[in-house]
């Protein structure tokens, strides 16, 4: 099951769904919905994943619980974002990235504003210590964020 609050970008998912040729792409169920409030029952999934979106959600410890709900215990979620980095050499890289290859390019295709607030939405985000704790806070056994991609990029794990 595929989730999004956004009904347009559900759409565009599941047109590219059609076009890839394994039967496990076929499958997929597309949901609008809402992190904060999940349409699912307790106990229902394996696993979840989320990518790039706790970022932008308003309430997150909300999300994170709800996470915790829908997934059988002993399973896992898996959040991948982009790094609120501790480091300033990293954090100074990742702006200038955004800001001198990222927007640039998304100019061309006429998608600047969808990109623009990155480097807002990054500074307002968690650290990986910060998300390890909302995890734990939300009910999880354990948590753990990595720094992937040069620490560009962040994989907060938890357990169930």
């Amino acid at each position: 099951m595929g989730l999004d609050f956004s009904s347009e970008q559900l759409a565009v998912a599941a047109t590219r769904q059609s076009l890839k040729a394994r039967s496990c792409y076929k499958c997929i169920e597309w949901i609008e919905g809402d992190a904060i409030d999940l349409p699912f029952d307790d106990c229902e999934f394996d696993a979840v994943t989320m990518g790039y979106g706790l970022r932008n959600v308003v309430d997150r410890l909300r999300a994170m619980k709800e996470m915790y709900r829908v997934l059988k215990p002993g399973s896992r979620v898996s959040i991948l974002d982009f790094n609120k980095s501790n480091q300033s050499v990293t954090t100074f890289m990742q702006g200038w990235m955004i800001d001198n290859v990222v927007v640039p390019v998304a100019t061309v295709y006429d998608l600047a504003k969808e990109y623009e607030y990155l480097k807002y939405s990054i500074n307002g985000y968690l650290t990986g210590e910060e998300l390890e704790t909302l995890a734990l806070e939300a009910g999880f056994s354990s948590a753990c964020h990595y720094e992937i991609s040069g620490g560009f990029m962040g994989n907060l794990v938890a357990m169930r």
